[in-house]
């Protein structure tokens, strides 16, 4: 977890951010994330973020052999997060994934990854130029066509976007409940939310964290995600949530 994320959720959404660490799902060898870990954190949060990271998705989560040698993985983040995704999406706990997130959300509802996209025919390289500063890595990478009637389309005001693109695994096959909200002019899907959701429930694959303020369509994205969470407050406690102030 870097500043960013937290800068965002806090200043973006405006809502207080508690860390999660994915050794949570180890808490009891005995007993499953779903009957011990999540009752928790359904107590304790309103919503729920899931950000990038270095590490993926393990394949075994959507049926393929790990590449040799393997990429970096992360096992406990996927011990929680997978169940974790879909127990929020059941009970309408709002969810926003980013990056990594929206990858483990496609895998959580039943699909498939790309390990590596910028191998797959047709497909650009979607990764960042490690060479180059932080600033020019985060910096417009490319556009994505904004799905017309969509949520996204409907925040930017527009039907195409200029996103940043810092990934190198990417969607293969978009689960069943999901509805594509953005794609790549190669085709990859760049942003899907869940069809009949009883709840937010959003994932795209750039970075809106990134100075977000700087971004009509990030900066309405995470005020919308706020929202959604002070709306998933009041139902939970029954009393008003605290509102944001500018």
């Amino acid at each position: 977890m870097t500043e960013k994320y937290l800068y965002a959720v806090a200043r973006g959404a405006q809502a207080l951010p508690v860390l999660l660490p994915g050794q949570m799902s180890a808490v009891d060898g005995d007993m499953a994330p779903e009957r011990l870990v999540l009752e928790e954190i359904f107590e304790l949060v309103d919503a729920i973020f899931l950000p990038g990271s270095p590490s993926n998705v393990a394949p075994t989560h959507y049926g393929a052999a790990a590449y040799n040698p393997p990429l970096p993985s992360d096992p406990f983040r996927d011990d929680l997060s997978l169940p974790l995704i879909r127990a929020a999406i059941a009970r309408g706990v709002p969810i926003l994934g980013v990056c990594r997130g929206f990858q483990e959300m496609n895998v959580a509802l039943g699909g498939s990854l790309h390990q590596k996209v910028y191998e797959q025919p047709g497909h650009f390289d979607h990764r960042e130029d490690a060479t180059r500063s932080i600033d020019e890595q985060y910096g417009p990478a490319h556009e994505v066509a904004l799905t017309p009637g969509g949520l996204l389309a409907g925040l930017a005001g527009a039907d195409r976007w200029t996103v940043n693109s810092l990934h190198g695994q990417g969607i293969d096959r978009l689960a069943d409940s999901a509805i594509i909200e953005a794609q790549a002019d190669d085709g990859l899907v760049e942003a899907f939310r869940v069809k009949d959701a009883p709840g937010f429930a959003m994932a795209v694959q750039w970075h809106p964290e990134w100075r977000f303020w700087q971004d009509r369509l990030s900066t309405g994205l995470f005020i919308a995600f706020g929202a959604e969470a002070r709306l998933a407050a009041e139902r939970r406690r029954g009393t008003p949530a605290l509102k944001a102030t500018g």
